[in-house]
């Protein structure tokens, strides 16, 4: 990553945006030659199945600042924006998505912010109306849960579109995590911030790739990435239930002994706290079967991702990042 005083690097990750990627360089083009940098677009198309690597290529052909990064298949999008960072040439980055819903126009800002000493400047997504309700609430719970395990403060509606001063990069790349979730990582390393709140604007074409299964499963991973809270939580869980259990046991043992004409009865409920008991015990599997599956993952050393091809990036540029 030979570093470019004063430049600018953009990476987008692109997941079958082929009528996207036109519209968005040109809107890039038109905002980005109004700023005092040099600059490169990256896009890394996240093994789409549609012409969205055609188009780029396309670009490429018109544009040298255009540069691609092709993966052999969909690896997701947090390891298509670390794809892109490995590869990026600029003093500063930014990552923002190919659907336009991230504005071009706000890049300025960024710009400004960052030399007004900012080293990680966030954008935060206003909310309205026009968000579902469903994934407004949901956006603010899984904030405050991750926040609360973690210690990490995310801030709801912070997006993937941001800015990183090179340093912040750097430190990124060091890290060797077994799930990617770069908005906690982020948040981690630290370095002076600033908030930005922006508009979502409507996707330009195509549909959201980013389903409610994807999205669990990020915030799944990014929880067990960042906390062992839920092992503690499991503790507690297992204390209070052995306790009840216990006064349980005491109480039949009393009537049994100083109560002997007495019937203990409520047998259906005593199956059904034995059901709860099992239901709890079984998800505290499951919690302690993630973690583990968390060190397996790390422990393979697997990539985070496999590039299939490249598209105009320099020959020694290539081999540094291999």
């Amino acid at each position: 990553m030979n570093e470019n005083p004063q430049s600018l690097s953009i990476v987008i990750p692109a997941f079958n945006e082929e009528e996207n990627i036109a519209k968005l360089h040109n809107e890039l083009i038109s905002v980005l030659t109004s700023l005092n940098l040099n600059f490169e677009i990256i896009f890394v198309d996240d093994g789409s199945d549609d012409n969205t690597w055609k188009k780029i290529i396309e670009l490429n052909k018109k544009d040298s600042r255009v540069k691609g990064i092709r993966f052999s298949r969909n690896f997701g999008h947090q390891y298509a924006v670390y794809a892109g960072m490995m590869r990026v040439s600029g003093s500063v980055v930014i990552t923002m998505d190919a659907d336009l819903q991230h504005p071009p126009s706000l890049i300025p800002q960024l710009i400004e912010a960052w030399r007004n000493g900012a080293k990680i400047v966030n954008t935060i997504r206003r909310e309205h109306h026009k968000t579902g309700l469903c994934k407004r609430l949901s956006s603010k719970l899984f904030y405050k849960i991750f926040s609360y395990f973690s210690g990490i403060k995310i801030v709801s509606g912070m997006a993937d579109f941001r800015l990183l001063d090179r340093c912040v990069v750097e430190q990124l790349r060091q890290l060797k995590e077994a799930s990617l979730f770069l908005r906690g990582l982020i948040q981690w390393v630290g370095f002076p911030s600033m908030e930005i709140p922006y508009d979502c604007q409507q996707r330009f074409a195509g549909k959201s790739k980013y389903s409610f299964k994807k999205m669990l499963r990020l915030a799944i991973s990014g929880i067990i990435s960042f906390s062992t809270t839920p092992l503690k939580l499991g503790i507690w869980i297992g204390f209070i239930t052995s306790l009840l259990a216990f006064i349980e046991l005491i109480y039949v043992f009393f009537v049994k002994m100083f109560l002997p004409g007495r019937v203990i009865s409520g047998w259906a409920s005593i199956t059904g706290v034995i059901s709860l008991l099992f239901g709890i015990l079984f998800i505290l599997i499951g919690i302690i079967g993630l973690y583990i599956a968390n060190i397996a993952e790390t422990v393979r050393y697997r990539p985070y991702f496999i590039e299939e091809e490249t598209l105009g990036f320099a020959k020694s540029e290539t081999e540094e990042n291999d």
